[in-house]
């Protein structure tokens, strides 16, 4: 049976670069595997695909009681199909906080390190498998590590993230810095997105002192070009968090050149997790965070209410 790979709801890079990465390394060791989305994936993981030829994985949004699965770039049940509990988890291979939740029919291979991108822990469990890696696929290894890294910028970075990227460019003969730029740009474009679905783009799902929220990120070179959609993001905001059964969407957009993120604060609620978390000074409908760059580092761990 086809084992599936497949990372969070709203696919980012390296929730997209990563199913196929494994993909290529188990059928490449004897698995049969195939590369799964939760979702469509962002801009600029769509053009990571265009850009090393990879096709887009099937999307799907359930999987079936025993199929064999492996679970890359997120542990938390939250982000995964609805019956990922009556599925065949065969490995998780992740490197966010474990959040709990998840249950196996057995024991299994799990691997979460802090490095900043999941895709580089599956270059070190590759071991020497690692030297066969076709082309396009380190093509989306490299993409993978600048997305999370955003090129080194974010404070998730490591030096073994650092210097795989740095060996992986060498070998692509790809100029880090041009890449890089690339990259951004493709994520930056977001002007054929409505509200709602900014607000899910690059979402992901907790819980705090008893709070459900929705914690929203938009990474860019160009923050105007959200920043100038305000009013009509927050009025989007309600309804997102009623549909999504969650008290409250909160969205960051995250200035890549700038290292700093503006919060958007549509009610007394964000306010005060803005005020608490942050020791923001609050006066209107938005408030920059001078130095946030990271949902999992510097966001997450921080939010009070």
């Amino acid at each position: 049976m086809t084992t599936f790979v497949f990372g969070h709801k709203s696919p980012d890079t390296d929730s997209t670069g990563s199913p196929l990465i494994w993909e290529w390394f188990l059928n490449h060791t004897g698995t049969d595997a195939s590369a799964k989305l939760l979702g469509e994936p962002n801009t600029e993981a769509a053009f990571m695909l265009e850009r090393w030829n990879l096709a887009k994985p099937e999307i799907i949004d359930n999987v079936a009681d025993g199929q064999p699965c492996v679970i890359v770039d997120t542990n938390n049940p939250a982000e995964l199909p609805a019956n990922i509990n009556g599925a065949d988890v065969q490995g998780i291979i992740d490197h966010h906080k474990l959040v709990g939740g998840l249950e196996t029919a057995g024991p299994i291979e799990i691997t979460i390190r802090p490095l900043a991108c999941t895709a580089t822990i599956m270059h070190d469990l590759m071991g020497k498998h690692a030297g066969c890696m076709p082309e396009n696929i380190k093509g989306a290894m490299l993409s993978c590590i600048l997305s999370d890294t955003l090129e080194f910028r974010s404070p998730t970075t490591t030096d073994t993230d650092r210097a795989l990227a740095e060996k992986l460019a060498g070998e692509l003969g790809i100029n880090i810095a041009e890449y890089a730029s690339e990259l951004f740009a493709a994520k930056s474009d977001v002007s054929a997105f409505s509200a709602a679905e900014l607000l899910r783009m690059d979402s992901k799902e907790y819980e705090v002192e008893g709070v459900k929220f929705r914690v929203s990120v938009l990474e860019t070179t160009s923050p105007k070009m959200v920043l100038d959609r305000t009013a009509e993001i927050m009025e989007a905001m309600p309804a997102v968090a009623g549909e999504d059964k969650v008290n409250e969407v909160l969205l960051f957009v995250v200035d890549i050149l700038n290292e700093e993120a503006t919060m958007l604060i549509p009610n007394d609620l964000s306010k005060r997790v803005a005020e608490k978390s942050f020791g923001a000074n609050v006066t209107g409908n938005t408030v920059v965070l001078p130095g946030i760059m990271s949902r999992k580092k510097q966001i997450i761990p921080s939010l009070k209410v």
